[in-house]
C-alpha cells in the first residue's frame, strides 16, 4: 500500500509538471502547506554578515535617493520649502550632480534587491540551502522604506493631482465633471502644481480615494506639504496590507512567504512608485489582496467539495468580497478579483453551471451594494464610471498594442505612405483588448476547474490586462507582479519579473519629466563607473557569486512540486 501511494504521487506531481501547473492543487490545506516555511535553515554567521551589508547597501541608496530628491524630485511649484535655502537649495541648482545621485541610488538599491534574492529565492536554478527569516526581511523592507516615506514626491507628479481633485470635491463640485483649472482657477495653488496635460481633465479615480482625499483636504486646506505626507501615509497603509496579505496567500500555494515578499513586497517598484511615487494604487492593491486572503481563508476552510458554508465562512466571504469591492472604488480594475473568488467558490459547491450562477450572483449583489454605499454615501455619485479612460489619450511605450500601432505608423511614414498612428491604435487596441478578455475567460475557467488556484490565475489575467491595455505605467506592473509573487516559483515567470522590474526601475527619470540629453548620459557615465568599482570593491564581501550556501540548488526535493 505504501508503494502504491508513493507511485500514485509520483504520478499527480509528474502530471502537474507536465502540465505546466508547478504548484500544489487549489485544496490543499494550510497544515500542510506550512512545510514550506520550514525546508530550509536560517542563515549562517557569514551569510548573516552579508545580510546586514546587503541591508545597509540598499539603505544607502534609499537616502542618496532622498537627498537627491531636494533637487530633481517633483518638487511643488509653490510652497517648495527648499526653494532659497542656503545650503540645501544648492541640489535645485546642481541638477545634473542630483540627477546623478539619485541614479547610483537607484541603482544601489536595485543591486541590493538582487543580492537579497540570493537568500529569498536563491538563484535561477533553484532554492537556496539557507533562507532568511521574515523578520530579517521585515527588518530590511522597513529600513529601505523609511528614507523614501520622507522625501519629496518621486518619480510622477500624480498626488498634485489628487490634492486638486481632493479640493474640488471639498468644495462641493463634481471632480469627474471639471478639472483643476475651472474647477479651482489656474491661479490656484493647488492648480499650478497639477502637470498641464491633467489641469483640464475630470478625475480619472474612483470614489473612495477622492472621499478619502476630501477628508484629507478638510485637515490640510492648501498646505501642499501636508497633505502630500497625509496622501503618502494611505500610501503606506497599502503596502503594510500588501506585507500583511501576501504571505498568506503564499502558503496557500506552497510558495514560502519571504520569496513572495522579496519579489512582491520589497521589490524596487513598490519602493519607488507606491512609496516615493505616492501612487493610490498601493491602496488598491492592498484592499484587494486582504479581501482575496479573506475571502480564500473562508472557501478553503474544508477540503470537501459540496460542503456548505457555516456561519463564519459566511462572514469571512461577505467581509472579504466587500473589501474587493472597496478597493474596485479605487480603480474599477481590481474588480476582477472577484471573478477568480466566484469560482472558487462554484468549484467548493459542487459541479455544474448553477453554483457559478449562485456565486456570482451572490459576489454581484455585495460589489453592487459596496459600489452604490460609497458612490452615494460620499456624495461623490456615479461620474467617475465615465471617467475611467481619461488616461487613453497617454501614448505609453510600455502598452503591446500601442507600441505596436506607433512603429507601424512610424514605418508608414519612413515609407511615404502618411502618419496613420491614430487610425492603427483604433485597430490594435480593441484586439488587444479582446484577447486579455480572452486569456481572463481560460484564467476563470482553470479556476473553477482546480488547474490554477485563484491567486495564480488572477496574477495571469492582470498581466495580460496590463500589458495588453492602451495606457501601462510603470507601476501598473505591480498589479500583476504581486499576486504573482504569491504563487509563480518557476524560472519562466521569476526571471522575466526580476528583469523587468529592475529595468524599468533604473531607466525612469526621479520627477517624472525629461531631462536633457547631455544630463543623463553624465549621470549615466557616473552611475556605470561607481557601480563598476564598487561591484570589483565588494566581490569578496556580497554574494555576487554563485556560492554553496547562497544560491545553490536545494539538495532536497521541494514539496508537492514548490521550487520556492
Amino acid at each position: 500500500m505504501v508503494a502504491l501511494e508513493g507511485a500514485r504521487r509520483s504520478m499527480v506531481e509528474w502530471g502537474r509538471r507536465a502540465l505546466g501547473l508547478d504548484v500544489p492543487p487549489a485544496d490543499h490545506t494550510i497544515a500542510v502547506l506550512h512545510s514550506v516555511e520550514t525546508e530550509l535553515p536560517g542563515l549562517d554567521e557569514r551569510e548573516t554578515r552579508q545580510l546586514t551589508r546587503i541591508r545597509l547597501l540598499g539603505a544607502t541608496g534609499t537616502v542618496l535617493i532622498g537627498i537627491s530628491a531636494l533637487g530633481v524630485a517633483a518638487q511643488p511649484v509653490l510652497q517648495n520649502p527648499v526653494s532659497g535655502v542656503r545650503l540645501i537649495g544648492v541640489f535645485a541648482r546642481w541638477q545634473t550632480s542630483s540627477l546623478a545621485l539619485s541614479m547610483i541610488g537607484t541603482v544601489l538599491v536595485v543591486m541590493a534587491w538582487l543580492l537579497l534574492g540570493r537568500f529569498a529565492v536563491g538563484g535561477f536554478g533553484g532554492a537556496p540551502l539557507h533562507r532568511l527569516t521574515r523578520s530579517q526581511l521585515d527588518r530590511t523592507l522597513l529600513l529601505w522604506i523609511l528614507p523614501l516615506s520622507v522625501a519629496p514626491p518621486l518619480y510622477s507628479t500624480d498626488v498634485y493631482s489628487y490634492l486638486a481633485q481632493s479640493e474640488i470635491a471639498k468644495r462641493g463640485m463634481d471632480p469627474y465633471v471639471v478639472g483643476p483649472a475651472q474647477g479651482l482657477g489656474v491661479g490656484d495653488v493647488l492648480t499650478m502644481n497639477v502637470p498641464n496635460i491633467w489641469r483640464e481633465t475630470p478625475a480619472p479615480y474612483g470614489p473612495l480615494i477622492l472621499w478619502i482625499g476630501r477628508g484629507i483636504s478638510h485637515l490640510t486646506g492648501d498646505n501642499i506639504i501636508i497633505g502630500v505626507w497625509a496622501h503618502r501615509l494611505i500610501a503606506l497603509g497599502g503596502v503594510a496590507l500588501i506585507v500583511w496579505a501576501l504571505p498568506r496567500l503564499s502558503r496557500r500555494c506552497g510558495v514560502a512567504p519571504v520569496s513572495a515578499l522579496w519579489l512582491g513586497a520589497a521589490n524596487p517598484l513598490v519602493l519607488f512608485h507606491l512609496v516615493a511615487g505616492v501612487h493610490n494604487d498601493a491602496i488598491m492593491l492592498g484592499l484587494m489582496l486582504a479581501g482575496l486572503e479573506f475571502c480564500l481563508r473562508a472557501i478553503s476552510d474544508s477540503e470537501a467539495v459540496g460542503t456548505p458554508l457555516d456561519r463564519r465562512e459566511w462572514s469571512l466571504l461577505i467581509f472579504g468580497a466587500m473589501v474587493i469591492a472597496l478597493s474596485s472604488t479605487i480603480k474599477i480594475t481590481s474588480l476582477i478579483a472577484l471573478g477568480f473568488v466566484g469560482m472558487a467558490l462554484a468549484r467548493r459547491w459542487g459541479k455544474g453551471v448553477r453554483p457559478i450562477l449562485l456565486s456570482a450572483g451572490l459576489l454581484g449583489v455585495i460589489a453592487l451594494a459596496t459600489t452604490l454605499f460609497v458612490s452615494l454615501a460620499s456624495g461623490l455619485g456615479f461620474g467617475w464610471l465615465f471617467t475611467l479612460n481619461t488616461a487613453n489619450v497617454v501614448r505609453s511605450w510600455m502598452s503591446l498594442p500601442t507600441a505596436i500601432g506607433i512603429i507601424t505608423g512610424f514605418g508608414g511614414v519612413l515609407l511615404g505612405l502618411g502618419d496613420h498612428t491614430t487610425a492603427l491604435l483604433s485597430i490594435t487596441r480593441p484586439i488587444a483588448q479582446a484577447f486579455a478578455g480572452f486569456l481572463t475567460l481560460r484564467m476563470l475557467i482553470a479556476t473553477w476547474t482546480g488547474r490554477l488556484p485563484a491567486v495564480g490565475a488572477l496574477g495571469v489575467s492582470l498581466g495580460a490586462v496590463v500589458l495588453l491595455w492602451p495606457v501601462v505605467q510603470p507601476w501598473y506592473l505591480l498589479w500583476a507582479i504581486v499576486p504573482l509573487a504569491a504563487w509563480a516559483t518557476t524560472p519562466a515567470f521569476r526571471i522575466p519579473a526580476v528583469v523587468i522590474s529592475a529595468v524599468v526601475s533604473v531607466m525612469l527619470m526621479p520627477r517624472g519629466a525629461d531631462f536633457g540629453v547631455f544630463q543623463i548620459f553624465e549621470a549615466a557615465i557616473a552611475v556605470v563607473v561607481v557601480a563598476l568599482i564598487f561591484i570589483v570593491a565588494t566581490r569578496n564581501l556580497l554574494p555576487w557569486r554563485k556560492a554553496a550556501g547562497v544560491s545553490a540548488r536545494s539538495q532536497r526535493p521541494a514539496a508537492y512540486g514548490v521550487s520556492s
